[in-house]
């Protein structure tokens, strides 16, 4: 894949039209647009529509937990919308995951588009403190790896997690699975003022740390110019695979 196939941008937007509008404008020049919860809910299959006006592929980010024939069937509904990657939570366990792949499989049997699932481990949102608060005795990086190896073994076909923990999956799970890295902020690892995502990376260094794709929305949609700063993260994420 080239640094182009591995962006992949968040159209967190409100509404449909600006959706549409910012995929227009990223066309040719993103992998993979992703839809969220907060656009699927207001819009439902419209929303994934307006993503396809940029001509990339869909990831559907509904992050599905829920009993495993409630999860199997929101598989198979994402399978008839075409989308490429779909998420579930690792934390809804063996019958739950196997109840989705089998659902997944199905879709490619029928015809449909098989959704790649995607795991996710722990929200970037939290950090060592969240986890003491929700009585975890583990660190992130450990319950990360944990979720994730569990995951894949049940078949996912790759994980959620920021890049902070990409070298150790990469280390201890080889590279038969996709990483996909959300909490990309461009150029740096600082964390902002105001800012909910607290375990964050760099396009550059989550990639050189092993993601295969790194997800970016805020940043490309306040972007006073949104293609420059795609361009921008494109040579980061060039620079990264130079060097892996």
């Amino acid at each position: 894949m080239n640094p182009v196939d591995r962006l992949v941008v968040a159209l967190d937007v409100p509404d449909l039209a600006g959706a549409r509008a910012l995929a227009t404008t990223l066309s040719g020049k993103v992998g993979v647009f992703k839809v969220g919860l907060e656009q699927f809910v207001a819009h439902g299959p419209a929303a994934v529509e307006a993503a396809r006006a940029g001509g990339a592929s869909i990831f559907l980010d509904l992050k599905i937990h829920d009993i495993p024939r409630t999860a199997a069937a929101a598989v198979r509904s994402a399978g008839t919308l075409g989308v490429r990657f779909t998420t579930l939570h690792a934390l809804g366990g063996r019958e739950m995951i196997a109840a989705a792949r089998e659902a997944a499989e199905a879709c490619g049997a029928g015809g449909a588009s098989r959704p790649q699932l995607l795991a996710v481990t722990v929200l970037t949102s939290f950090d060592e403190s969240d986890m003491q608060e929700m009585g975890m005795t583990c660190s992130v990086a450990d319950l990360v790896y944990l979720r994730a190896r569990k995951a894949l073994e049940i078949g996912c076909d790759g994980v959620i997690s920021s890049g902070l923990e990409a070298a150790k999956l990469r280390d201890g799970l080889g590279d038969k699975f996709l990483i996909v890295t959300p909490g990309i902020r461009p150029g740096t690892n600082d964390v902002v003022k105001d800012d909910d995502q607290k375990r964050i990376a760099s396009a550059y260094d989550a990639i050189r740390n092993g993601a295969d794709y790194v997800v970016v929305g805020r940043p490309i949609r306040n972007a006073s110019d949104p293609v420059a700063l795609v361009i921008t993260m494109q040579k980061e994420i060039a620079a990264a695979l130079a060097e892996r």
